[in-house]
């Protein structure tokens, strides 16, 4: 036989093993703010269940109160957790309403008017409720995309629901006997066990939302210019690479910017690499503000940068060329004292189809504008527009030839 004090222990000492898990993911990763919420509901779990339990030892009414209501808040730090997870809005006020009725009715039903199935509805309602509001958002996609852990979450977020309302179900209609979970018999034994295995498992689907996301995030970080936060060179390539398939299946070209600061080897001579640090950090914001949306700024290396323009032609790359020139001149005229004027040359060209699959082509192409804008003077951009081949001349006919045409 189950005895329901023992799996009351046993729900302990599992919940405080996952507070110590989710507080050292807290500890590890500060940025996942929403391991903090899952920490905090680990413990007061812990310290319900603890509380609960002591009502075999102690039987009172302030430890049944006590317990119902710290599991109740557990829960609802629980749906906070996923709230925080997908970026929503988090405030207190929902979780103290929701703990503030479920106090107030189980204090009524144990103290006012004493009644077992109206304890177990109202317990029971204050359990389920956190995570009926959170459900939506661990079935739906997000980004396009559904995370196994949230999918997994909320399928075991279904089953604590629907656990939680036959329970209460049973109560009121009296079905299955006594219903409390102080009464040791086989019906709460079991219910007792189930939920213990669901918590455990919601907890585990939470460790995979988070795992998913960590791995997401290292993921862009391998794509990620350390210094500017723009894409770094590997993510440059993927991207052209992905334009010059794209734009040969449909024939629809892009543009390329490359850019490259003048003169930048010697403001680190002068000023020193911190100085020439704050200028790349600085050219990276002005030029994103002269960006369209879908645009993407990388840094290839160096003092040099790229630009690509998706569905752009090479008009318009030269005038998304002149706005960049445009805001960093602008910046220049405007330096005074210490400040270090940025100056940069660009060089536009555009995908066709000689270029092909072939993203290096039209880096070079690029290039090859660049140097021309160097060579014009610097602080200017210049356009790749290969010259059409020669026309064929035309020899002069032989004497006889002309004799015998006449």
């Amino acid at each position: 036989m189950l005895s329901v004090p023992t799996l009351w222990t046993m729900f302990v000492v599992n919940f405080l093993a996952l507070g110590l898990i989710w507080g050292y993911v807290a500890r590890s990763y500060p940025k996942l703010v929403a391991s903090r919420f899952w920490t905090a509901s680990a413990f007061a779990a812990a310290i319900g269940a603890a509380l609960a339990m002591l009502r075999f030892e102690v039987p009172s009414v302030l430890t049944l109160l006590s317990g119902g209501t710290t599991m109740i808040f557990a829960a609802c730090l629980a749906a906070m957790g996923i709230k925080r997870f997908y970026g929503r809005p988090v405030t207190w006020r929902g979780t103290a309403l929701i703990t503030g009725l479920a106090f107030a009715g189980l204090t009524f039903f144990i103290v006012g008017y004493d009644s077992s199935p109206l304890r177990i509805l109202v317990y029971s309602i204050g359990q389920a409720m956190p995570f009926v509001l959170t459900l939506k958002l661990l079935l739906s996609r997000q980004d396009g995309r559904v995370n196994p852990g949230a999918r997994l979450a909320g399928v075991i977020s279904i089953f604590i629901i629907a656990i939680y309302a036959i329970r209460a179900g049973g109560a009121l209609l009296h079905i299955g006997g006594d219903f409390s979970y102080i009464q040791a018999n086989s019906v709460q034994s079991v219910l007792v066990l189930a939920l213990m295995f669901l918590s455990l498992s919601l907890n585990f689907g939470f460790l995979l939302m988070a795992i998913d996301r960590l791995r997401n995030e290292v993921a862009d970080l391998a794509l990620l210019d350390d210094l500017t936060g723009v894409g770094n060179r590997r993510h440059l390539l993927q991207r052209l690479t992905e334009e010059c398939a794209r734009s040969e299946r449909s024939g629809e070209p892009f543009t390329l910017l490359v850019i490259d600061l003048d003169g930048f080897k010697l403001i680190n001579d002068t000023h020193g690499h911190a100085a020439g640090d704050a200028c790349l950090q600085h050219f990276t914001l002005m030029t994103q503000t002269r960006l369209r949306p879908g645009d993407m700024l990388a840094r290839s290396g160096g003092d040099e940068f790229c630009v690509v323009l998706p569905a752009s032609t090479l008009r318009e790359g030269a005038m998304v060329a002149r706005r960049i020139l445009d805001v960093c001149r602008a910046d220049a005229d405007a330096c005074v004292g210490d400040e270090i004027p940025i100056s940069l040359s660009i060089g536009v060209a555009q995908w066709t189809r000689e270029t092909g699959p072939h993203p290096d082509r039209l880096m070079a192409a690029a290039d090859h504008a660049l140097y021309a804008a160097k060579k014009d003077g610097k602080n200017r951009h210049a356009v790749y527009d290969p010259a059409p081949p020669p026309a064929p001349a035309h020899e002069p006919m032989p004497q006889p030839a002309l004799r015998r045409l006449a």
